[in-house]
């Protein structure tokens, strides 16, 4: 393994630096100030004046491998991805590299038909649209796939759907204009075969937005918001769907797999701004007679948090190259790990970084408080962590125990 950087991945993330320095840093407080005192679910126009200078740039839907994006690897994307997480809210909008339109996109670019990549991907990868992945449920453990209840039933040449869903980031933004279903098909078929998905339009009759959920108090705006979600007859065409019924497990767990390693990425970035805020803020505060760097409680912060970080983006960059060489499927376990280590890693940074600001880091003047919120929430978004642990621990057991036991 060597993770180096290549020519590419250093012309990329100079040019990303000298961007994130010129443009996004000091746009931060304008992107706070619009996104206050405008429409919640609607990105800030700040979103796009950023977007254009950096298509511009040739920083533009770096997430997506192969003809369809930047044709980078996963360890090539990995250091650009965890500079645009040191202002999440912002830099990942715009580069185009936000979830959920990243994996959306690229589920459209490994499973769509060249119809629906047209129809969807196209404009997805322009930025002139915005997606929604419709999952999770209120009524039922959504942590385990297969419980998902809404039907996707056929009827003649159209799918109808009926259902609720909930936290479904992205869908409350009035640029969305499609959400990705996923629906059972089969309720007596085999357990991993029942599931579908399929493309519903937002403006489908029967898509009904009951309401705009919240995250610790914030909305989450930055990413379209998180909706909940009734359909009520919703009919589509069967052409609609995405790849044959029965596939939408699968193809979840396609889709959630580079997910999770985008998210990684980013809060390494993330923890990696808490660490120098935390740095700047024992320096400059006098406590006690003297600096707050000079207290060992915060020396010991600083250096946990050091090493936290680097073993983090090791596992993470280890995944990335596993991807990369053998395959999402047999990076499995490294996936499952980095998305169990790296979301507590980053939250127990931020919190530290919180504390030595005192009233300052849970107040809008500092990006701690909502940066641990979004570190909190990953701890759920995409499998919450004891489920990834009782998967990693029953794999491990598999290679120790006899057959069948």
């Amino acid at each position: 393994m060597d993770f180096g950087l290549d020519d590419t991945t250093v012309r990329m993330r100079e040019r990303l630096l000298d961007f994130m320095t010129e443009q996004i840093y000091p746009a931060e407080m304008e992107f706070a100030q619009q996104a206050r005192t405008g429409d919640p679910w609607t990105a800030p126009p700040v979103v796009d004046r950023l977007a254009a200078e950096a298509r511009r740039r040739g920083l533009w839907n770096l997430f997506l491998p192969g003809e369809h994006g930047a044709g980078l690897t996963n360890l090539q994307y990995a250091p650009l991805a965890e500079i645009t997480g040191r202002s999440p809210g912002l830099a990942p909008a715009a580069l185009n590299c936000a979830a959920p339109d990243t994996g959306n996109m690229e589920l459209l670019a490994e499973f769509g038909t060249a119809e629906q990549r047209e129809r969807w991907l196209t404009p997805l990868l322009d930025g002139r649209i915005r997606s929604a992945f419709a999952m999770t449920e209120p009524d039922v453990a959504s942590s385990d796939a297969t419980n998902i209840a809404t039907r996707i039933e056929r009827d003649g040449d159209d799918y109808v759907i009926d259902g609720r869903k909930w936290f479904i980031t992205g869908a409350m933004n009035p640029r969305c204009e499609i959400l990705i279903v996923l629906g059972r098909t089969d309720p007596d078929g085999p357990r991993h075969r029942q599931h579908s998905q399929i493309l519903v339009p937002r403006d489908t009759p029967g898509v009904n937005i009951r309401r705009g959920m919240s995250t610790f108090g914030y909305d989450d705006g930055d990413h379209g918001g998180h909706a909940e979600i009734d359909f009520v007859d919703v009919r589509v065409p069967a052409g609609n769907l995405i790849g044959a019924p029965g596939d939408g497990f699968a193809i979840s767990q396609a889709r959630l797999g580079p997910g999770r390693v985008h998210h990684c990425m980013r809060l390494i970035g993330m923890a990696e701004r808490a660490l120098e805020l935390l740095c700047r803020r024992a320096g400059a505060r006098q406590a006690f007679g003297g600096p707050l760097a000079g207290q060992g409680v915060i020396q010991d912060w600083i250096a946990e948090s050091r090493v936290r970080i680097e073993q983090a983006r090791l596992l993470v960059l280890k995944t990335a190259w596993l991807m990369d060489t053998v395959g999402n499927r047999d990076a499995h376990t490294e996936i499952q790990a980095i998305k169990i280590v790296v979301p507590q890693a980053v939250e127990w940074i931020l919190d530290k970084a919180i504390q030595a600001h005192g009233a300052a880091g849970v107040s809008q003047d500092s990006p701690l408080a909502q940066m641990w919120a979004r570190a909190r929430t990953i701890r759920l978004a995409d499998g919450p962590d004891e489920v990834h642990r009782r998967s990693l621990a029953r794999r491990e057991l598999r290679r120790h125990l006899p057959a069948g036991s």
